[in-house]
C-alpha cells in the first residue's frame, strides 16, 4: 500500500505547503487543519512517527499549541483527537509510533530557584505547578501521562502493539531527595489492524545461526542536546531508525505530525522514502528546510 507520485504531489498540497518537492512537504499549520488537507487530497502513508509536545514542558509561543492545557485530562483528550485523526490517511496496514515522556505534578507555584539547570528547563507558571484537583493533581504524583494516553487509544480502537522504552544513558539529573531520577520515556507502537506491514531485516538482531530476531523493546539512545534555531526538544535520528526502517516499505510516505527539526523528514530522506511534516511554527518548518537542504550537500 503505497501512494502514486501524482497524489503526493498534488497541486492542493503544493498551494498549501510551506515547502515541497517530489520527496518532502512540509505544512506550516495546525495539526487537525493539516491532517483534514491531506485526508482531503487523498494522501495515504505508511508509517506515523513523531513526539508531541509533552504537559508543560515547552512554551513555544505559539497561539493553538498543544502541551499547556490547565488539566493532563485535558491534553490527553487533545492528544488523542489528534492522533485519531491520522485514521483516515494511515494505510490500513501502517504503524504509528508515539514518543511521550511523564511529568509530575508540584503544586508550588512559579519556579524561583537560581539553580541554572531548573531555570533552564522551566518558564514562568506550568499547569502543573498551579494548586491541583486533589485527585491525580497533587503534589508530588507522577501523573501516568504515557499510560494513560495509551488506554485512551485503545479505547478508540487502536491496538498497542508495544510500549517501547527509551533509555537515556546520560540524563539530565532530577533535583530531588526523595524518589529516583527519571531516566526513560515511551514510544508507543499502534496499528489500525492484526495484519500490518513489519520488516525485521534492516533493524533485527542477527543470530549465530543466521536468522534474525526482532528488535529489542529497550532503547538505549543518547538525546539531543542543546538549543537548535529556538528547538529544545529535537529527536535523534537513532529514536526514529526501527519506527521507519521497519514500517515504511519502498517509496513509502513517512508522515511527523510535530515535525519540529524535522529529523523524521530528514531520516526518511536519507532512507529512500518520501515524508510528510507538520508544524504550528514556522521558524521549525524554516529548520526542517535548512536541515533537508543539509542532506542534498551531505552536510547532515
Amino acid at each position: 500500500m503505497v501512494i502514486d507520485d501524482d497524489t503526493f504531489e498534488s497541486p492542493l498540497l503544493q498551494r498549501k505547503a510551506y515547502y515541497a518537492d517530489e520527496h518532502t512537504i512540509i505544512l506550516n499549520m495546525d495539526v487537525s487543519e493539516a491532517l483534514q488537507l491531506l485526508a482531503q487530497a487523498g494522501m495515504m502513508v505508511n508509517c506515523i512517527v513523531t513526539s508531541p509536545p509533552f504537559y508543560g514542558q515547552r512554551d513555544y509561543d505559539v497561539k493553538g499549541q498543544i502541551g499547556l492545557e490547565e488539566h493532563p485530562s485535558s491534553f490527553i483528550e487533545k492528544l488523542v483527537q489528534t492522533f485519531d485523526a491520522c485514521d483516515p490517511i494511515l494505510a490500513q496496514n501502517g504503524s504509528m509510533w508515539v514518543n511521550i515522556g511523564d511529568t509530575y505534578w508540584s503544586g508550588k507555584g512559579e519556579h524561583k530557584s537560581g539553580e541554572v539547570k531548573q531555570g533552564a528547563r522551566r518558564f514562568g507558571l506550568r499547569p502543573q505547578d498551579k494548586k491541583g484537583d486533589g485527585k491525580w493533581c497533587i503534589p508530588k504524583q507522577l501523573l501516568l501521562i504515557p499510560h494513560r494516553f495509551a488506554i485512551a487509544m485503545q479505547d478508540k480502537g487502536w491496538t498497542v502493539r508495544n510500549d517501547n522504552v527509551w533509555l537515556k544513558p546520560n540524563p539530565i539529573p532530577d533535583q530531588v531527595r526523595d524518589r529516583c531520577s527519571m531516566s526513560h520515556e515511551y514510544v508507543f507502537h499502534f496499528v489500525k489492524d492484526r495484519w500490518y506491514y513489519f520488516n525485521k531485516e534492516p533493524v533485527g538482531r542477527p543470530t549465530d545461526s543466521g536468522s534474525v530476531l526482532p528488535p529489542l523493546d529497550t532503547w538505549e539512545v543518547p538525546p539531543v542536546r542543546g538549543l537548535h534555531n529556538g528547538h529544545k526538544a529535537r529527536f535523534s535520528e537513532e529514536l526514529v531508525r526501527i519506527p521507519i526502517l521497519a514500517t515504511t516499505p519502498a517509496r513509502g510516505v513517512v508522515l511527523d505530525p510535530f515535525a519540529g527539526s524535522g529529523t523524521s523528514l530528514v531520516f526518511a530522506r536519507k532512507n529512500g522514502f518520501r515524508s510528510i511534516g507538520i508544524d504550528i511554527k514556522k521558524d521549525f518548518c524554516k529548520m526542517m528546510v535548512k536541515n533537508l537542504e543539509k542532506v542534498g550537500s551531505g552536510a547532515v
